[in-house]
């Protein structure tokens, strides 16, 4: 059985959210760890959201509330955030509902700004985490892939797409009813991650040309000799904050913030020891797009600073395009219902294979002692063959029809109960296979 544990933007305070994007790395192995009925675990994290995909061992007893239980004291475990803190802040979708959700999460549905693009990228960099963790399962990779495929679908098929706005392109869109001049702006961008060239691109497409670039991981002549923009060192960061017009931040290498009222007060040697920042109203604005928070609160305090953040920027996120928004919907539901049948599908392969097989069984033992006592013509065998199809027909159809209304169980139960047979579980590598 499928799990998810989501803690998202329609669920969680801002400040949880920042709490929980600081998760290490070791949620997923430590869900695998706390319980014996997790199969595999994939975590994503974003900005906006928390989520933790679990694949659970069905006969267990209780297994949802077991598998749901290991992910809350595995986020408490890396975290620190206590369980009673995280109530209310969380959904749990299990079942078939899981590939629904995680395909409307990768088509950008569930986003801030429905139809952004970051998201799809972000589902595909944590299956690839879990995969380098060793956590994820052949249910997990299947569901993932699948996600990938929906999402450019919805991508091809629907004007999701184009009607949707990045954060980036939000933000700076937000940001135009402040700037007259693109041009004339000092711009420093801080951070070389994806977010820095998806920025930089945006910028540059609003006609801003004076971009300096300023890295905590040091990486920002790298980024800027790639890109044409200018580095800035360590030693002239505070100097360069202070005199730009417009800060970008979009890091993700520190977990404190990295731009704070010492940085945009900073004497002209960089000291810090300038006086706060004065002249006309909001002469600088700052934007922090970073998950923790890159930049401190308190800026917004000084005179002539205005702060942009993502608490600001989601209020201001669009009406969903209904129209584009029911195909994408109406596309994901297909996606999802078509991986739930398959997956019903493959559930009871063992058991139409076992059924199968007992009943070959039988016709073979019969067609020996035909043999044994003359069937010279093969009519009997012939006889035999033909009842043995007949009647492994009408089950098989049946399993499979059992299967798509999620009730395939019950054929594995009958099964067991008429004939004793208890079909073996698949080896991971059929099950990757076949998906």
């Amino acid at each position: 059985m499928l799990l998810c544990v989501t803690a998202s933007h329609k669920t969680a305070s801002f400040d949880m959210l920042e709490r929980l994007s600081r998760t290490p790395d070791d949620v997923a192995p430590n869900l695998l760890r706390l319980a014996s009925c997790v199969q595999g675990a994939v975590v994503l994290s974003t900005c906006n959201r928390f989520e933790a995909y679990v694949e659970v061992d069905e006969p267990v007893t209780a297994a949802g509330a077991v598998g749901v239980e290991a992910v809350i004291e595995a986020i408490e475990q890396s975290t620190g955030i206590p369980a009673a803190e995280l109530d209310g802040a969380y959904d749990v979708h299990s079942g078939r509902r899981v590939a629904e959700h995680l395909f409307a999460v990768a088509s950008g549905l569930e986003s801030v700004v429905p139809g952004e693009g970051e998201i799809a990228g972000q589902v595909r960099r944590a299956l690839t985490a879990a995969r380098k963790d060793g956590t994820t399962s052949p249910e997990l990779e299947r569901l993932f892939q699948r996600a990938s495929q929906a999402q450019r679908k919805v991508k091809n098929v629907t004007a999701l797409g184009r009607a949707g706005r990045s954060l980036v392109r939000l933000s700076l869109e937000l940001a135009d009813s402040r700037i007259a001049d693109w041009s004339a702006e000092r711009v420093l961008l801080v951070g070389t991650g994806a977010y820095a060239a998806v920025t930089l691109a945006t910028l540059r497409e609003h006609g801003a040309v004076d971009i300096s670039v300023y890295s905590p991981s040091g990486r920002a002549e790298l980024f800027a000799k790639k890109h044409g923009i200018t580095a800035v060192p360590e030693k002239d960061y505070a100097k360069v904050a202070s005199d730009s017009t417009l800060l970008i931040t979009c890091t993700n290498a520190a977990e404190e913030p990295i731009l704070g009222p010492a940085h945009l007060q900073a004497a002209p040697d960089g000291s810090g020891a300038g006086c706060p920042v004065g002249g006309a109203a909001d002469s600088q604005l700052v934007i922090d797009l970073g998950m923790p928070r890159n930049v401190d609160p308190a800026v917004a305090n000084l005179e002539g600073v205005a702060l942009l953040d993502l608490e600001t920027i989601r209020l201001h996120a669009p009406l969903e395009e209904l129209q584009a928004t029911d195909a994408a919907r109406s596309v994901v539901r297909d996606a999802a219902d078509t991986f739930n049948v398959v997956g019903d599908r493959q559930s009871v392969t063992p058991a139409v294979v076992a059924f199968r097989s007992h009943i070959l069984s039988l016709m073979e033992a019969e067609i020996d002692r035909a043999r044994a006592r003359g069937d010279e013509d093969g009519r009997v065998e012939q006889a035999m063959r033909h009842l043995a199809g007949v009647l492994t027909h009408t089950p098989t159809v049946r399993a499979h029809e059992l299967a798509a209304d999620g009730r395939g169980d019950e054929f594995v139960a009958a099964l067991e109960t008429l004939y004793g047979i208890a079909p073996d579980e698949p080896s991971s590598s059929v099950e990757r296979a076949s998906a």
